[in-house]
């Protein structure tokens, strides 16, 4: 029985996973592998951004959406989400110093309405302004992402090619510190193989979306009942992205052209960002807690665990854990890390799991999705 826990079992996972899953650890969903052609004609678009206290960011976040070569109709509206760091300042100044002032539409955010996280109450006010003018796209972007200039008639291109109602980008993340290459490529790794991107860009149940950016079909979004259905999620880009794919096809992919802006210096600032919302993913469930903390050990610790027990545990561990490491080189490439950092999945494996073991606790106490001083979930 332990051979078969410790050895073959995660064997089996690992290789079911790799063979059977999507092709999730590809990592080939990508904005720049198959360019998408241009529209004959450039549809309007409105760029909604909500902002709490981003006033470090905003300038280079707003700058760049201001900046974009777009064809067509574009505009951008920040929702000043009750900020007391100056956002809405820096952000206008940018904007003139840029003299694009003429772009920018900044809104004063209403206080936060009961049964609405902070971001989707923010959100929802920047979408009902941006009706009025009636674009074809609301581009839904973070106040910490920073665009090319092509990224936005990137985005539109694929949209109107496949005739997408979503269509979203996992900004490349920060990843520069060590704390970053440690744990920010695995991020992208773990979210890819709870919702395999080929598997969301195929017709089929399997939906997602990351929150970063976003472009959706003004009418499609609408029809789905707007952001108000899902004014409750706390992990809000994946439920917009299984609200939007019962309106049509979506896509979601990794990018290049789309950057966080946000560094994270240590572990722990990393681990916070994290605990903010792992819980909520596991629906507040502390039966799926234990199932994902005992799933967590047999995937990532029982491959080492084999190995150092020796024979005849050894060969079936090192399979499993060269499967595992080499799973992670596409990552990593995208990355630009060292391919050695494959070695290291199930120490990195290990702190996620204390992660989601953190943000469940954090639950507990009542200081679910703690962000900007707002503790967000709400069950």
């Amino acid at each position: 029985m332990t051979l078969l826990i410790l050895g073959i079992v995660p064997l089996i996972i690992w290789a079911g996973l790799l063979a059977a899953h999507g092709g999730f650890w590809k990592a080939d969903q990508r904005d720049d592998l198959t360019p998408p052609l241009h529209p004959a004609e450039w549809p309007s678009a409105v760029a909604v951004v909500p902002a709490r206290d981003e006033a470090d960011v905003i300038a280079r976040s707003v700058g760049s959406l201001l900046a974009q070569d777009y064809p067509g109709d574009f505009r951008v509206i920040l929702v000043d989400d009750n900020s007391s760091d100056g956002t809405a300042e820096a952000a206008r100044a940018e904007a003139q110093r840029l003299g694009r002032a003429d772009r920018l539409q900044v809104l004063s955010g209403e206080p936060l309405a009961a049964g609405w996280t902070g971001k989707l109450w923010a959100v929802h006010q920047g979408t009902l302004k941006a009706e009025e003018s009636k674009p074809k796209y609301l581009l839904l972007t973070d106040a910490d992402i920073g665009h090319t200039p092509d990224n936005l008639r990137t985005l539109v291109c694929r949209a109107e090619q496949g005739g997408l109602v979503l269509t979203s980008l996992m900004a490349e993340l920060h990843c520069k510190t060590r704390a970053e290459r440690f744990l920010i490529p695995a991020f992208v790794f773990f979210f890819q193989m709870v919702y395999p991107f080929p598997k969301v860009n195929r017709p089929g149940p399997a939906a997602a979306a990351a929150g970063g950016i976003m472009l959706a079909d003004r009418e499609a979004l609408k029809a789905a009942g707007g952001i108000a259905a899902i004014r409750k999620a706390l992990i809000d880009d994946c439920a917009l992205g299984a609200l939007m794919k019962r309106q049509g096809p979506i896509w979601l992919g990794l990018t290049h052209r789309a950057v966080s802006l946000r560094p994270y210096e240590t572990v722990g600032e990393i681990g916070r960002m994290v605990s903010r919302s792992a819980y909520a993913q596991l629906d507040y469930s502390p039966i799926k807690l234990v199932g994902v903390v005992l799933g967590m050990l047999l995937v990532y610790i029982a491959p080492i665990a084999a190995i150092l027990l020796g024979p005849p545990f050894l060969l079936p561990g090192l399979i499993t854990y060269l499967l595992m490491a080499l799973s992670f080189q596409p990552m990593l490439r995208f990355y630009k890390v060292s391919p050695l950092w494959g070695f290291a999945l199930p120490a990195i494996g290990a702190a996620y799991t204390v992660f989601t073991v953190q943000s469940a606790v954090q639950m507990w106490r009542g200081k679910g999705g703690l962000w900007k001083g707002r503790a967000q979930a709400i069950t």
